[in-house]
């Protein structure tokens, strides 16, 4: 009974978000306390203070692009645009042309592509964070890096991440230029 009830959750973030969530019903069925610790990092994936949504949306979705070819990339422009992310800069941040963001997106995607890459170029957009908006807004961009980086990681682990889409923002389709050119 219980069951029924968490697929029923998961048949509604689908239809929600137009997103297949097979590899948690996956979880579910193979394990009840799995699914209940992949159920837990929820608020983990959703931790923002401090830091402009525009900004925390932009780390977020360069983690994502960095595991995903599309499901996971649309989802996170959805929620997004859900959340009053101009169309403008998630076109910018999928196109690789961080020059058309805000001052605040720049610092970023300027963080986001320097630890994703493990470079030292980091640091300079680390300390900005800090000075700009503090210890907790680099503490949600880390998490957004890293938060963004599990669902495509655990579908491609259990066998979901062979589906690729093409990704619309605005309901236009968008190319995603997966590396900086």
């Amino acid at each position: 009974m219980f069951k029924l009830f968490l697929r029923s959750q998961l048949n509604k973030f689908e239809r929600e978000f137009d997103y297949d969530m097979g590899y948690g019903r996956e979880i579910l069925g193979a394990d009840l306390g799995a699914f209940f610790k992949f159920s837990a990092i929820t608020p983990f994936t959703k931790h923002r203070r401090d830091v402009p949504v525009e900004a925390y949306y932009v780390a977020k979705l360069l983690g994502t692009m960095s595991e995903d070819c599309g499901p996971c990339i649309q989802l996170i422009v959805t929620m997004a645009e859900r959340e009053g992310v101009s169309s403008g800069a998630l076109r910018a941040v999928l196109a690789r042309k961080p020059e058309t963001l805000s001052a605040d997106a720049q610092l970023a995607y300027h963080f986001a592509t320097a630890t994703l890459a493990h470079s030292a170029e980091a640091d300079a957009a680390r300390e900005e964070i800090l000075k700009r908006w503090g210890q907790r807004a680099l503490v949600s961009l880390a998490y957004a890096l890293v938060a963004a980086r599990i669902f495509p990681t655990l579908k491609y682990a259990l066998g979901h991440g062979k589906t690729c889409v093409r990704v619309s923002v605005g309901g236009e389709p968008q190319a995603v230029l997966k590396k900086a050119a």
